[in-house]
């Protein structure tokens, strides 16, 4: 049993927690243990470190130091998450002028990072257990046909992510055909859903989303499988007001790739809350 400290994120946790109730039941059947810690926001890696890194990092410090406290290293459900944590991660142990600055600041709460865990994004250990993973499906998804979408955060920057090719990227794929699913390539598999400007440039995010709708929806596929709970809810709420913006029909279910996983291993559409995502997907296979 692997064990590991598991940060599901802001999004995840207040948003969407039935992604988490199905990512822990696959880890169960997988045999990965996880624990939990009073970890805080992240914080987002496209908000705070914008305008004051320092402030990021020492935010990020502390929540690696809660893990540090469980020594196990942090199992992350999210792509911005594992960006933030890994980036913090980085730049202090490349830079011991900032390492002294933001212990100096988490001293004031009783707390010093050391840097001696690490990050694993979730879809990274379902990777390196793929072999555990195949044995535990029962039902094989077979004659589903599947396009993914890894987003950006899970790849870029490749220096500290350490993941996947940012122009290639093959592991989802792979998971995705472990289910006995069929994935559909369609193109745009690297280009940004947009969620990062939606709310703030909404005809610039529903842009790049009509491309990556458009491309999907050609290529005939029954659902999108995705990693990140940002990308999750950009797919899954947003078709509704994409179609009404461009007049055409978008309505493709959208999975996390857990919630994949949970089904082609027997949990049932209800253990899982499937009846909570905007774009229904029904189990006829």
């Amino acid at each position: 049993m692997t064990e590991y400290t598991m940060f599901e994120g802001c999004v995840i946790g207040n948003r969407i927690p039935f992604i988490e109730a199905a990512s822990k039941k696959v880890f169960e059947k997988v045999g990965i243990e996880t624990s939990q810690a009073p970890f805080s926001c992240c914080p987002d890696p496209t908000g705070m470190k914008s305008f004051d890194n320092d402030a990021w990092l020492t935010l990020g410090a502390r929540n690696l130091t809660l893990a540090e406290t469980e020594g196990k290293d942090i199992l992350s459900l999210c792509n911005g998450c594992t960006n933030t944590l890994r980036g913090v991660l980085y730049q202090l142990k490349h830079d011991s002028a900032k390492m002294e600055k933001v212990n100096q600041e988490l001293a004031k709460i009783g707390k010093n990072y050391k840097g001696s865990i690490d990050i694993k994004h979730f879809v990274d250990v379902l990777s390196d257990n793929i072999d555990k993973v195949k044995e535990a499906i029962s039902k094989p998804l077979t004659g589903l046909n599947v396009a993914v979408h890894p987003g950006c955060h899970y790849m870029r920057p490749a220096e500290w992510m350490e993941s996947d090719d940012p122009m290639n990227p093959t592991t989802l794929k792979k998971l995705v055909e472990a289910s006995g699913a069929s994935v559909v390539d369609y193109g745009e598999e690297v280009l940004c859903c947009g969620n990062a400007v939606t709310n703030a440039y909404e005809e610039h995010g529903f842009a790049n989303l009509k491309i990556k709708m458009d491309a999907i929806k050609k290529a005939g596929v029954d659902i999108i499988v995705v990693n990140c709970p940002a990308c999750f809810q950009q797919f899954d709420t947003r078709q509704r007001d994409l179609s009404k913006a461009y007049e055409t029909e978008y309505r493709i279910p959208v999975l996390y790739i857990t919630e994949l996983y949970a089904l082609a291993m027997g949990v049932s559409p209800e253990d899982i809350g499937l009846k909570f995502h905007r774009v229904r997907f029904k189990m006829d296979l």
